[in-house]
């Protein structure tokens, strides 16, 4: 099993959040997301197949869109978020290729046909 290239042709989502927008609600609505993505698919898949991070002073949350439980709880998250917050609150953008370790920065509003 070749795992030294296991992260490359991922997909990363990175959300960035304007400065209304309470980063501890966010990080609570990541987790309300990702418990909702347990209940489909189970804790373990979850643990084993979710990732994310997030930077509340950069108000920035990237997600690992490299997996179907990724997506899902990038479709989630990303649901909650325009319900909760609006869609003008925040941006996202795609990067597909290796994770970057530092999140990309341009930026397309949420919902937005780009």
């Amino acid at each position: 099993m070749n795992t030294g290239s296991a992260r490359t042709g991922r997909t990363a989502y990175r959300l960035e959040f304007e400065i209304p927008v309470d980063m501890d609600a966010v990080e609570e609505t990541l987790l309300l997301a990702i418990l909702a993505v347990g209940c489909l698919y189970g804790e373990a898949a979850v643990r084993l197949d979710a990732g994310y991070a997030i930077d509340a002073e950069a108000r920035v949350v990237v997600i690992d869109g490299g997996t179907d439980i990724g997506r899902a709880v990038a479709r989630i998250f990303i649901g909650f978020c325009s319900r909760e917050f609006g869609d003008d609150t925040f941006s996202m953008v795609r990067a597909d290729g290796p994770v970057p370790k530092r999140p990309l920065t341009e930026k397309h509003a949420c919902g937005a046909g780009a």
